[in-house]
């Protein structure tokens, strides 16, 4: 628990697109994302988009470049899913590009050694997601 800010948490995650359009199809139609709230025209839309069954939001904003913004960059997204491997082949067929093949991996962690399973895509808009579950 925080004790320091309580409810502390993750929102949304927020992806400016260079192509709106085949961003918002690959995370709808290709990974099964659903529409929630949206706002703005032009390179001022925003459509916010559910994950589905585990909590979290993608806010998708239009009117990207390839330029990296000023204030920061992330590595990546990590999306925690019951099968990684569907989930990998599923975000190809949707026209992601492969990165990282499903893999499992020890990790030599504190308090407790973990396996997890990992792989990574590259999405529409050359962020890389990575599919995520802790299988031991």
């Amino acid at each position: 628990m925080n004790t320091k800010i309580p409810g502390l948490g993750i929102a949304h995650l927020a992806l400016k697109a260079k192509d709106f359009d085949k961003s918002y199809k690959f995370y709808t139609e290709g990974l099964g994302m659903t529409p929630y709230l949206s706002w703005g025209e032009g390179d001022s839309h925003i459509q916010m988009l559910k994950f589905g069954d585990g909590a979290g939001i993608l806010e998708l904003f239009a009117g990207g470049s390839d330029e990296l913004p000023e204030m920061g960059k992330y590595i990546h997204f990590a999306y925690s899913v019951e099968d990684v491997d569907a989930a990998y082949e599923t975000a190809l067929a949707a026209g992601a590009k492969p990165l990282t093949p499903p893999k499992s991996v020890a990790l030599e962690s504190e308090p407790r050694k973990v396996t997890i399973r990992i792989a990574f895509v590259i999405g529409p808009d050359g962020e890389q997601i990575e599919f995520f579950k802790e299988v031991g």
